[in-house]
């Protein structure tokens, strides 16, 4: 609020100095339920910190380690999160939504619950991880890794999952694949067997093999297995 201040019988209106308070939120230690929405944290090493249900939203973490750490219910949403690392971490019920993930690593997280919706997670790495209910919806997954990953009930409808390693993953419950894009998607030895919204159309784009495991109704395409890229 301007200041008002009275010099040789005129009124002037001083402006008020900026606050701090913005600034003094982003140099605060890692706690949970801290509030780092907006700031700027690339490059830090924040291994093992704890981020219970911290306002995450808008930060830019961009190499910035936190693997091993706990994010449960951590509010993401449009984070930048270039080549940051969550391997081994606890992200049960945090929002990625709409995030910037290009390269991160996800790998042996567990992420029950966790929602990636509309997230730019090409080339990420989440092999290992515990994915049980988490939401793809309309993530960009684009050569992201998901080896040996564990879903159960899993979301990828209107996902982008081109050339996305799926191969020796584990499905459990349903995995709902409505209108993804799986163009030479590998889902080599992979069972989807009880996936749903799976066409086709979109099978004969993918990368299978003998021991791939397909819905009822639907049938290997000729072109499988497909060359080695």
């Amino acid at each position: 609020m301007p200041v008002v201040a009275v010099a040789a019988g005129l009124v002037v209106l001083v402006p008020a100095k900026p606050s701090n308070s913005a600034a003094g939120k982003c140099r605060q230690d890692a706690a949970p339920a801290i509030d780092w929405s907006d700031c700027q944290k690339r490059l830090l090493m924040l291994n093992g910190s704890n981020l219970d249900g911290a306002n995450l939203s808008d930060a830019d973490f961009s190499m910035t380690d936190l693997s091993r750490s706990s994010l449960k219910g951590a509010n993401l949403s449009k984070a930048t999160l270039v080549r940051a690392s969550f391997a081994y971490s606890d992200l049960s019920g945090a929002s990625f939504e709409k995030a910037e993930g290009y390269r991160s690593d996800f790998s042996s997280a567990s992420a029950e619950g966790a929602s990636f919706v509309a997230a730019e997670l090409q080339r990420a790495t989440f092999g290992g991880a515990n994915l049980k209910g988490a939401d793809f919806t309309k993530a960009e997954l684009g050569r992201a890794i998901f080896f040996k990953a564990k879903f159960e009930n899993v979301r990828f409808g209107k996902a982008n999952l081109s050339r996305a390693i799926l191969h020796n993953v584990s499905f459990a419950g349903t995995a709902d694949f409505s209108d993804a894009f799986l163009f030479l998607a590998r889902i080599e030895g992979t069972d989807l067997s009880h996936a749903t919204g799976l066409e086709q159309e979109q099978i004969a784009l993918a990368c299978g093999d003998a021991l791939t495991k397909l819905p009822p109704g639907l049938t290997v395409p000729a072109s499988w297995p497909c060359e080695d890229e």
